[in-house]
């Protein structure tokens, strides 16, 4: 039988660890591609966020180092972030062996670095511009939820909200008549309010200032006093809620009682299986060779109404709009084409129906006006069945977010015997009529044209495998599903600060791939391969 022979473990052999800690960290490596790029960035609007006086402070560059790092590498806790600063190297080498406390993590991210890091950010994609890894001239466009920071269960709705107003308001109104029916004053306390249903926090107040002067004048009066409890026990506190939570709504639906900016909206990820609704918020994400070009945070569940507000986010953060925005059928709308064709770039936008209008079933489909022949100069459609459709009216529509629509009414004057009529007829009316918005059908026509063109069927692969990557990246691989921070100032400057994690990332593998060290990553014009 041969000897079993082990290496020699000697726990408490004393050693001597190299007098630079750099010499332990091979180049090309993803802390000092960080390295490199903070201190190739112009800090002097992060320093002059310093106040100045007191103690020194930790060097807003190696702080800026290490909150960057941690979150390339999936530390997003200020105290794990804190607790590898004393035990983890590569953080030991960015802060020079000094240990950080974890509230000084928090501080600095939050109080210091929340205020200028948008422009270190486009900055940096100035940088990647710069060695050629992309163009800024492809702009690939996508959303993802993620959820909030809060509980689960701390909903507040709006119609809930407007239908207990509503009651109080009866409960209020109610409640002064029943004093001044009591209470034999000549000057009723309801004087110079508004009408119950208009009642507001401000005029409850009112009430209670009135009910405690006529109490002065009869301390004894037991419906007072009982009307006084109520008042500012009960409807007073009840009234400013209910304006509290409408005036943060907005123009939102819902909040969390926990992260009031968050939003109730349907995830992806329902680990009950039911459909549940979890607050969170509308992440929006442009990117152009997998890396992150801009990205904002919003708190309307669906993408329609987010991508106007990006792009001048973009165009205020790099200075223009990329030539060519590629994006899904969730932007397809009227007011976001107009938008882009106002800015001069090529839409290649999706609309709601463009698959289904690629298919043979829908070309051959007579009861399409799509496939209808327009008559400009009599302002008529002529259907499959040679029927003439005459314009009957125009009409103003105006949508959720204020934008208004021409909408215009065709209709025909008698389909009877028509061929086509059981599968044409809409209704019982015997007539079919339809409804066209001009110039939203001229864009979705532009935006076809463009999307089944050479250049469109490329585009739309790359999309694919651009934006959605990043999010497959950051969800499944790095495991970030949920925001740490709560308000959406916190969690905007939380996802920015995990695009830019993704983009070290990403230009830590480019500098592998070109083989050029970390420390020249910016000394010369050559861009890796």
């Amino acid at each position: 039988m041969q000897d079993r022979r082990f290496k020699p473990y000697q726990q408490n052999q004393m050693r001597l660890l190299p007098l630079d800690l750099s010499e332990m960290i091979p180049e090309g490596h993803l802390v000092r591609v960080v390295d490199a790029v903070v201190e190739s960035i112009d800090l002097s609007l992060l320093r002059s966020l310093y106040p100045g006086g007191g103690a020194p402070a930790y060097d807003p560059r190696m702080m800026l180092k290490v909150v960057v790092y941690a979150y390339s590498t999936g530390a997003y806790s200020s105290r794990k972030i804190s607790e590898a600063t004393r035990t983890n190297v590569h953080f030991m080498w960015l802060t020079g062996c000094t240990p950080l406390d974890h509230m000084t993590v928090s501080r600095f991210r939050t109080e210091r670095l929340r205020g200028c890091f948008e422009a270190v950010f486009a900055e940096t994609v100035g940088m990647l511009a710069d060695m050629g890894l992309i163009t800024l001239d492809a702009y690939f466009l996508d959303g993802t939820k993620v959820e909030a920071s809060a509980n689960r269960y701390s909903f507040t709705w709006r119609k809930a909200v407007e239908k207990n107003r509503g009651k109080l308001r009866v409960n209020v109104g109610r409640l002064l008549d029943e004093i001044d029916a009591i209470d034999d004053e000549e000057d009723r306390i309801a004087a110079g309010l508004p009408e119950p249903g208009e009642v507001t926090a401000d005029d409850v107040a009112e009430v209670a200032r009135r009910i405690n002067e006529r109490l002065r004048a009869g301390p004894k009066d037991k419906a007072l006093r009982k009307a006084k409890r109520k008042v500012e026990s009960d409807y007073l506190p009840r009234m400013e809620r209910y304006e509290r939570d409408l005036a943060d709504m907005g123009d939102r639906r819902s909040l969390s009682k926990t992260d009031r900016d968050a939003t109730f909206m349907r995830m992806k990820e329902d680990h009950m299986g039911n459909g549940q609704l979890k607050a969170g918020y509308n992440v929006q994400n442009g990117t152009e060779n997998q890396f992150v070009v801009h990205c904002t945070v919003h708190q309307r569940p669906g993408d329609t109404a987010c991508m106007k507000p990006h792009l001048e986010s973009l165009r205020s953060s790099i200075g223009r709009i990329p030539a060519d925005v590629v994006a899904d059928a969730g932007y397809g709308s009227e007011e976001n084409y107009a938008f882009l064709d106002e800015c001069g770039v090529r839409a290649f936008v999706k609309h709601g129906s463009f698959h289904r209008e690629q298919k043979r079933s829908f070309a051959k489909d007579p009861s399409q006006p799509a496939n209808w022949a327009y008559d400009a100069d009599a302002d008529e459609y002529e259907c499959s069945g040679g029927r003439r459709l005459a314009f009957s009216g125009e009409r103003r529509r105006v949508s959720d977010l204020g934008w208004e629509s021409t909408v215009r009414a065709y209709a025909c004057g008698d389909c009877s015997g028509c061929e086509h009529a059981a599968k044409c007829l809409r209704g019982k009316s015997g007539k079919r009529a339809i409804e066209v918005n001009p110039l939203l059908a001229a864009y979705r026509r532009r935006a076809s044209e463009l999307l089944t063109s050479d250049e469109g069927l490329v585009m739309r692969r790359r999309r694919a495998t651009d934006v959605e990557t990043v999010f497959g990246d950051v969800k499944r691989n790095w495991g970030f599903r949920r925001f740490t921070l709560r308000g959406l100032g916190k969690v905007s400057h939380e996802w920015r600060l995990l695009m830019m994690g993704h983009n070290m990332r990403k230009l830590a593998k480019a500098v592998g791939l070109g083989g050029k060290p970390a420390s020249r990553l910016f000394g010369g014009s050559a861009a890796p391969a």
